[in-house]
């Protein structure tokens, strides 16, 4: 009896440590990116000097070749034979470059000629971006491989949103705070030793994934060999991870449009700038809290049926805020119960992405984890390209004149459908889409074949 409750203790710990461990990798990749996506435009344009244009150049250059390896990288990992596992070691091999990276990025020599820092900007952003492709796709892609439980794949998704949303306030909070800490008024210098710190954490903490993760052993060895057209074929048969890969377009074109407009709206609708301070730190911190409710959700409600729920709570939410106009405890309120429905579906979005690659296996054979984690991936970056490029057509076509105080009617009108009413319109879609996912029901049986051909004993 006592060994057994040993046991089973062991147990416990074990996956409290694989559940830390694999959140604590989002947690070191938002360090770094979350400091790429806040700070490294003025970096480029107020520290090193670089001219806007070559800025915008390098910036659609990069992800271009970042698309590109994501695919190839994805393939890669679906080839690995280690006796680590295919995606766990790149938590290892990938933890220094990756740090290195995030040093030299905002290392920039003073001394360089305008070519010659324009060259060195262009090699470390790129390299960079590859590195975070290297330490960013294992995350998705071994979500399968470290449990074939739907509930625990929940929970290992909920712990790795609550590192990330974790990573992300801690950069928010004491980024610029280190720069002027370390550069006493030398944003160059600040910027340099900030990146250091974050670089050596960072790779620390990868390497504490590497060490308290492990891949289920026999995943991806009881089908066919893996060639690039077979691998295709599965997921050309895998409707599922189509269905799922659809929604992914419309799900984060929806949130990256309310996201760029956030300021836009409360400065200029609303017409408070402390405001947007409020709802921002809303979207940020209230995600979190309701991200620790989606284990328990998850007992209650399928996947399927919880984002639903979920992005109906986001819809609600915003029709709130529209309906508030300009009374701010109203729209206080609407932007909670927004920021409750993303949270939940983020959350249930990432353990999502693991169900389809083991119907790919029950039905073809082949495990594609790698490049499914690849292809959602490039997918979310094609639908924040879109929301992009919306933005601006908006933008443009309401005359929005910047750092004017007074907008027209129009201004006003096309900042109100990239903030509300096309993330409505989007979620809209995104739960119709859902409604055709079918994979829940079937899943019980698919997890009972595969491991009666894995010989795994339950």
């Amino acid at each position: 009896m006592k060994l057994i409750s040993i046991m089973e203790t062991r147990s416990k710990l074990f996956i409290w440590r694989q559940r830390i461990g694999y959140g604590s990798a989002d947690f070191a990749c938002n360090l770094i990116w979350q400091m790429i996506s806040l700070y490294l435009l003025y970096y480029y344009t107020d520290v090193a000097k670089l001219d806007g244009m070559q800025i915008a150049s390098m910036f659609i250059i990069c992800r271009l070749i970042d698309a590109i390896t994501d695919l190839l990288f994805g393939y890669v990992i679906d080839k690995t034979s280690t006796r680590w596992g295919k995606s766990r070691p790149y938590f290892l091999w990938g933890a220094v470059p990756f740090a290195i990276f995030a040093f030299l990025t905002f290392s920039v020599p003073s001394s360089l000629s305008e070519s010659a820092t324009l060259i060195y900007c262009y090699l470390t952003y790129t390299g960079l971006s590859i590195m975070y492709t290297v330490v960013n796709i294992p995350m998705a892609s071994i979500l399968p491989a470290l449990t074939d439980d739907p509930q625990e794949r929940t929970n290992l998704a909920t712990t790795r949103q609550f590192f990330a949303f974790l990573g992300s306030t801690l950069i928010s909070l004491l980024g610029l705070k280190l720069v002027s800490f370390f550069g006493n008024g030398n944003d160059a210098v600040g910027f340099k030793y900030t990146m250091f710190v974050f670089g050596v954490v960072g790779a620390g903490v990868f390497v504490f994934t590497f060490f308290n993760v492990r891949e289920l052993p026999n995943r991806g060895k009881i089908g066919q060999k893996l060639n690039l057209s077979s691998a295709l074929v599965s997921l050309k048969n895998n409707g599922p991870w189509k269905i799922f890969a659809v929604n992914i377009i419309f799900m984060w074109i929806g949130y990256f449009l309310q996201a760029g407009a956030l300021i836009f709206y409360y400065n200029s609708v609303v017409g408070s700038q402390n405001l947007s301070v409020v709802v921002a730190t809303i979207m940020s911190l209230v995600p979190v809290i309701s991200n620790l409710t989606v284990p328990f959700l998850a007992r209650l409600y399928s996947k399927k049926n919880l984002f639903i729920i979920a992005a109906v709570v986001q819809i609600f939410g915003c029709v709130v805020i529209w309906l508030a106009h300009s009374n701010y405890f109203t729209i206080i309120i609407g932007a909670i119960i927004s920021a409750l429905g993303y949270g939940v579906k983020t959350s249930i979005y990432f353990s999502m992405q693991a169900d389809p690659v083991d119907y790919g296996i029950w039905k073809t054979g082949i495990d594609t984890a790698g490049l499914q984690s690849a292809i959602n991936g490039f997918l979310g970056k094609i639908a924040q390209a879109i929301s992009g490029g919306l933005s601006g057509v908006l933008i443009a076509w309401g005359g929005y004149k910047g750092g004017e105080l007074i907008q027209t009617d129009k201004a006003l009108n096309s900042i109100t459908i990239m903030y509300l009413f096309l993330p409505i319109i989007l979620n809209a879609i995104s739960v119709v889409v859902m409604l055709f996912y079918k994979l829940d029901k079937i899943y019980p049986q698919i997890q009972k074949d595969l491991n009666e051909r894995n010989h795994i004993i339950k």
